[in-house]
Formats: structure tokens, sequence, C-alpha cells
């Protein structure tokens, strides 16, 4: 399943980090709508807004297909159908859609037969473990390249993203409007499938996982790609990166760069950072506009980069850790992990 996010890019670098190449070939960035409403944020849970992108056919009907639009929605599908005025009276969640009876289910069916089809963006999102004493919550990410910036490019730069690859999952949308009149509402839930082999220790679910820049293409361009063809994406992904975190981030109050900092689980021994590990650690130490702020002091340090639990061994935490000592700005609560 998946029942927290982080999504920690300003509007603009998310931006940046989401340009592609349309149908002609050409690059481009996809233009925010409502960007004022986006807020980041290290610990995001259903019923909060969060960054979306969707074809731009959608809210221009003469427009290209292969377009694509950023949105900031609301986590948590509400039927167009629903007929209540209150969409906090709805008596069934909606976050998560699985796979396997998403077609069954006319909250989902609807909207996913008429193309309604979103990508949902984040950092990576958390899971919790059952282990003895408790739940062990780990967050989950594609591996990240150490070749990212060591600081921030100017927001105008022209220049290929360097920064933290965004998960990319498979959700589906949709409009409400409330039945006595007011402002539509948009929001999303996210498609879940079984969890592939690396993260079954932690999870028996996960987020269907869109793994490049083809398979978002795809899935997002309703009038070229049939609904049939495009469940095809649906799938367990392989190419991902998990490391455990402090159980800070339990409270989705706390929002704070502590959610996602590594962890040590078992015996104190160092262990070798992968080239991925530094890149994430290096991701959130680095300023960036617009995301929430924290400071070098505020966060926890550890001697190993990353412990092994019983069975991860797929880890970008050297590179987060990286990230995180180039940070600046207020101080972010102190916590002990």
């Amino acid at each position: 399943m998946c029942g927290r996010t982080a999504c920690s890019l300003g509007a603009a670098n998310l931006r940046r980090a989401c340009a592609y190449r349309d149908r002609r070939g050409q690059q481009r960035r996809p233009e925010w709508l409502r960007e004022e409403r986006y807020r980041p944020s290290y610990n995001k849970g259903p019923q909060s807004c969060g960054p979306v992108l969707l074809s731009r056919k959608h809210v221009q009907q003469d427009a290209d297909s292969s377009e694509r639009v950023l949105m900031d929605m609301r986590w948590g599908l509400v039927p167009s159908w629903f007929k209540e005025d209150d969409p906090s009276k709805m008596q069934f969640k909606t976050s998560n859609c699985r796979s396997d009876t998403m077609l069954s289910k006319s909250s989902y069916k609807g909207p996913l037969l008429k193309g309604k089809r979103c990508v949902v963006l984040a950092d990576g999102f958390y899971e919790w473990q059952q282990r003895d004493g408790g739940k062990q919550p780990y967050f989950i990410y594609f591996p990240q390249s150490k070749n990212h910036p060591a600081e921030e490019e100017e927001e105008d730069s022209s220049e290929e993203w360097r920064g933290w690859r965004l998960l990319t999952m498979a959700g589906i949308f949709d409009c409400w409007e409330p039945p006595s009149g007011g402002e539509p509402l948009y929001t999303y839930t996210i498609i879940t499938v079984d969890a592939s082999k690396d993260v079954s220790f932690i999870h028996h679910r996960m987020p269907a996982i869109l793994d490049g820049d083809e398979a978002v293409k795809k899935w997002l361009d309703f009038a070229e790609v049939p609904t049939q063809e495009a469940m095809k994406l649906i799938r367990p992904a392989e190419n991902i990166a998990f490391h455990p975190v402090s159980t800070f981030v339990n409270s989705i109050r706390n929002d704070a760069p502590e959610c996602l900092v590594p962890i040590e689980l078992g015996a104190p021994k160092e262990l070798k950072a992968s080239a991925s590990s530094k890149a994430m650690l290096g991701w959130l130490k680095s300023p960036h506009k617009g995301s929430p702020q924290k400071k070098e002091d505020a966060l926890p340090r550890w001697k190993s980069q990353f412990i092994h639990s019983p069975s991860p061994k797929k880890s970008s935490a050297g590179i987060l850790r990286e990230w995180l000592g180039q940070e600046r700005g207020p101080a972010a609560k102190k916590h002990k992990a």
C-alpha cells in the first residue's frame, strides 16, 4: 500500500525535474496549474494535497494529448458522482486503489475508462514493517546518481535537471463538483500492486511505479494509449532503493528532513555506501528554493552510512546524507532517532 509520501522540491524545481519531450520530440517543461496551492512536505498523508502530472488535454480539449501539466490535487479520490456536499462524509477510503479490483469498483472504473490517468510525484514513499516490539518505517525511492549538482542551479536554467529523481507512481484522478455549487475539487488515488521481491519483507503491497519517461508518457497519453494497453504498465517495480528511518515520521505533524534520514538497525557496523546511497543524502543537504527549510545542526548524525535489517540491500542513504549537510535555512525541530 502507500499511506505516506514526501515531496520536498519547491514548485520551480519540481517543474524542472518533470521536463519531457512531446510528440514532436521538442523538450518541454509542464506548465503549473494552481501553482500557488502547492506546498512541499517531507510527510504527506491522505487528505493532504500533492503534485500530479496529467495530460493537458484534460483541461484544454484542443491540446495535444502528449503535452503535460502539473496540478496540486487532494489525495483520496472523490468520485464525480458523489452526492453529499461534504467529501469528508465518504464512508470508504480511496487513497489507494488495488490494481486487481479497480475495474470492478465504480469509484475507479468510471474515471479510468474515461482516461483520467495521472502520475503522482514524490521524492519517495514510506512503508512500515511489522517487527517484534512495533513497526519500523522505511523510505522507498528510485536509486539516485551521485552526479548531482552540489548547489542549486538557477531556476531559469535551460540545463537538464541533475537533481533528485522523482518517484513516478501511477494514479487515477477525478473532478467532483459540490451539488450546491462551488469550486470543483480535483482528487486522486494511487494504484497499488503486489510488492516486488526486494521490498516484500517490508510490506506485501506497493505503489505501481512507472520507471522511465516512456512508461510515464504511455500512462498519461489517454488519447493515444487505450486503457487496456496502459494497464500493462501496472506491475511491481524492481528498480528501487530503500532504507530504514526514524519513527519520527509516524506522526503526520512532523514535517522535517529527519523523516527521511537513514538510521541504523542492529549492531553498530560500518558498511560501504553505494553511489546511490551517497546521492540521496547529497540531495537533501543541498539548498533548493521553496522546500521546507532546515539547518544542518538540527539534523542527526551517525557513524555508519547504512545498516542492513534482515534483508534490505538497496539504498541511496549516503547520497541523502551529503545533501542534508549542504542545506541552509531556519532550524528544524531536533529529534533523536
